[in-house]
């Protein structure tokens, strides 16, 4: 697929069409929405904690500027370094720099989207160092050339004979002979490979889910162990994280881990929640020598200013995407770009704007399932509405949809004509549908009627029944 928002419509078309994609899509319904629900169950006080993470998040984005200066100034005092990044260009070179001074050769990475939005990994192979994917599904996409296709499970879009594949293809020094059919011996596989490079790394690089203010610490959540091998065996550490990734206390990283797993994963937590706070002390066992932060704005700042703040508020969970009718259909990759699914719909056109991924906020039924599950409360398809005002208001939504909407608003301030309108077309979709009551295919609705039938009108229009129900129980 193309890999750019603006392909986004040859994707989905490519994607429903994909039989293998559908069968690996089928697990995200499995996997997560019933875990979900049951991790919820078991937690009464699950929606007051949604409350809480949206309040702590709605306060610090209300004080960011402050909550950044003084988590600097208090992991500065641990023995760290910041390094301030207004876009993806300076973030790629900050690590370079850090890369070239200690003469790295190898890169551990953990699982992090901000890397991913910054191109980190071509930029370093460009510059002859081998970066090195240590979560299992970063890994497996890592050796197909491709982005993770979900936020918090890389290779979601894939089945296991696929993975047994890439396998095989790429790990040519294994015995051909030896036997790939359980996903036990896949993991196995992929642990004995990373281990090696675990201990070969010069600098490790993890994202971060939390950056705590009043402690200068970072914290990770993982269910591998792969961020703590990552952040503790090389002689540097480098975090890269957004700014909207603080939170003032290490009581509100608690309050908001509390429904991070149960949303992302149904676990009550992730298997590993690791706390990192600067370089490795006198008398620490292991851990850096270095410990660097680059702190990534990439648009971020504008977001902040306008209509779409609190999409800043994402934890990058995915049950948005995990619960969203529109990603059950076509995956992550026909999105184009990093973000996939609701979150992607509003963060995407706010991070490389409206003119490249214009597609994306239309790529929603309005359903609101995304909202009723986000953990913190993201008003998602509000947002998605206000990309759409934006992209009619630009003259970037396409010609026949304009002349569609001038159409219907004509029709629409002329309410005698509109009547006389809509209760023709009625009456006419009800007699070429006949008994059945669904139509096959219609001029002008192949968009719709290309993967489903069109259920006709009845015959008569809403307001035809409700003005002779106000008669029939008038005064």
């Amino acid at each position: 697929m193309d890999s750019s928002p603006r392909a986004f419509k040859a994707n989905a078309r490519a994607a429903v069409k994909d039989p293998q994609l559908k069968r690996a899509l089928a697990h995200v319904k499995v996997g997560f929405i019933g875990k979900r629900a049951k991790a919820v169950a078991r937690l009464p006080e699950f929606d007051a904690l949604r409350d809480a993470a949206r309040d702590i998040k709605v306060h610090t984005l209300d004080h960011l500027d402050l909550y950044l200066e003084r988590y600097e100034e208090r992991m500065t005092a641990q023995g760290g370094q910041v390094h301030w990044c207004p876009s993806a260009a300076d973030a790629r070179a900050a690590v370079l720099d850090i890369c070239r001074r200690v003469g790295a050769k190898t890169v551990t990475k953990g699982k992090s989207m901000i890397s991913e939005e910054i191109d980190l990994n071509q930029h370093l192979e460009a510059n002859g160092i081998t970066p090195v994917e240590t979560d299992l599904g970063e890994y497996i996409v890592q050796l197909r050339g491709e982005r993770p296709s979900h936020i918090i499970a890389p290779a979601v879009h894939l089945t296991k004979d696929l993975i047994e594949a890439d396998f095989r293809a790429h790990h040519r020094h294994l015995p051909p002979e030896r036997s790939l059919e359980e996903p036990r011996e896949l993991v196995e596989e992929a642990r004995g490979i990373l281990r090696e490079r675990f201990l070969a790394a010069d600098v490790g690089i993890t994202g971060a889910n939390f950056l705590v203010a009043e402690t200068g610490s970072s914290i990770i959540v993982t269910n591998e162990g792969n961020g703590d091998l990552t952040l503790a065996l090389p002689r540097v550490h480098i975090v890269i994280a957004s700014l909207e990734k603080v939170v003032p206390t290490l009581e509100d990283a608690t309050t908001i881990l509390r429904v991070l797993a149960r949303s992302a994963t149904g676990q009550e937590f992730s298997t590993y929640t690791t706390v990192s706070t600067g370089p490795r002390r006198a008398g620490d066992v292991d851990g850096p020598e270095e410990y660097h932060v680059i702190l990534l704005d990439n648009g971020r700042s504008e977001m902040l200013a306008g209509p779409f703040r609190d999409a800043l508020r994402c934890i990058r969970c995915g049950a948005c995407m995990n619960h969203c009718p529109v990603y059950h259909a076509i995956g992550g990759h026909a999105y184009g770009w990093v973000y996939p699914g609701p979150i992607g719909a509003v963060l995407t056109p706010g991070l490389i704007g409206i003119e490249e991924a214009g597609d994306l906020p239309n790529a929603s039924t309005f359903c609101g399932r995304c909202e009723a599950v986000c953990p913190v409360r993201i008003p998602l398809p509000k947002m998605m509405r206000h990309w759409r005002e934006r992209e009619f208001e630009r003259h970037l939504t396409p010609r026949a949809v304009r002349a569609g909407l001038g159409l219907w608003t004509f029709l629409a301030s002329r309410p005698e004509l509109y009547h006389r309108v809509t209760g023709l077309a009625a009456r006419l979709l009800a007699t070429l549908a006949g008994r059945k009551g669904r139509l096959r295919s219609l001029p002008l609705a192949g968009g719709w009627t290309g993967v489903r039938d069109l259920p006709a009108p009845q015959g008569r229009t809403f307001h035809a029944l409700w003005a002779e129900r106000n008669r029939s129980t008038g005064p």
